[in-house]
């Protein structure tokens, strides 16, 4: 085990780098309700369906923003560790969505985001009392 100071210091890079995780996911989502058309391919018309689906999205992205805002706030480990792992793979699995849309931004950006997240997250486990 690691010193008390390593491992706070995991504890807060971790906190801040999955807070900026699901704040950039939340941004983009409150974003897809006001304009869909910032998320569409160029030359697609925004339907019903669209905005529907950026309703369902919503509804998804800012509760879990808020309760992992919340961990945060309560320096919970085992709820950051948790809530971060499902930030990472959220990022991991937009990747494939800017693949799909042959967008680099949308593929690299999530990606970058998804490395450093587990990143931080399998060094604050490997110097933490979370249970192993």
């Amino acid at each position: 085990m690691k010193s008390l100071a390593e491992e706070q210091k995991y504890i807060t890079v971790a906190s801040w780098v999955t807070a900026l995780n699901v704040l950039t996911a939340c941004g983009f989502t409150i974003e897809g309700l006001i304009s869909p058309k910032l998320f569409l391919p160029p030359g697609v018309i925004v339907t019903d369906a669209a905005v529907i689906f950026s309703m369902y999205a919503a509804t998804r992205i800012v509760p879990l923003t808020l309760v992992t805002l919340v961990v945060i706030y309560k320096r919970s480990q085992l709820g950051l560790f948790v809530l971060g792992l499902v930030a990472g793979f959220i990022q991991l699995l937009d990747a494939p969505i800017g693949v799909y849309q042959h967008d680099l931004g949308k593929t690299v950006g999530p990606l970058i985001l998804a490395a450093l997240q587990f990143t931080v997250l399998y060094k604050m486990r490997k110097t933490s009392q979370i249970e192993k």
